[in-house]
């Protein structure tokens, strides 16, 4: 499983029913779950962006469904990154993707 980060922007229509149905908003998560996919996270924004989802998929192919689904509905307008866990990220610069912990566990 890959994280992604999707920061998303409500459209006037969004907005509205937001407003009117602001439990919408879980409904949504749920609708990403069907997709094959989990939020894992969600934050409301200040800022040029509404919200932040940090969202779990086994592939980029399922992320990418999920954001032109999404996107599709006319609801939100987002884009969608890529995110490598911290301590993963650490490890690939010192070993080549292995961290050196993994390494001496395995002797």
């Amino acid at each position: 499983m890959a994280l992604y980060v999707m920061l998303s922007t409500l459209s006037e229509s969004g907005r509205k029913v937001l407003l009117e149905r602001p439990g919408w908003i879980k409904k949504v998560n749920a609708d990403v779950k069907g997709m094959g996919a989990r939020v894992i996270a969600q934050y409301a924004l200040l800022g040029p962006y509404d919200f932040l989802t940090v969202i779990e998929a086994p592939d980029n192919a399922t992320i990418s469904r999920v954001s032109v689904e999404l996107g599709a509905r006319g609801g939100i307008q987002g884009m969608t990154m890529a995110a490598i866990p911290l301590d993963e990220f650490i490890a690939q610069l010192e070993g080549g993707g292995r961290s050196r912990r993994t390494e001496r566990k395995k002797r």
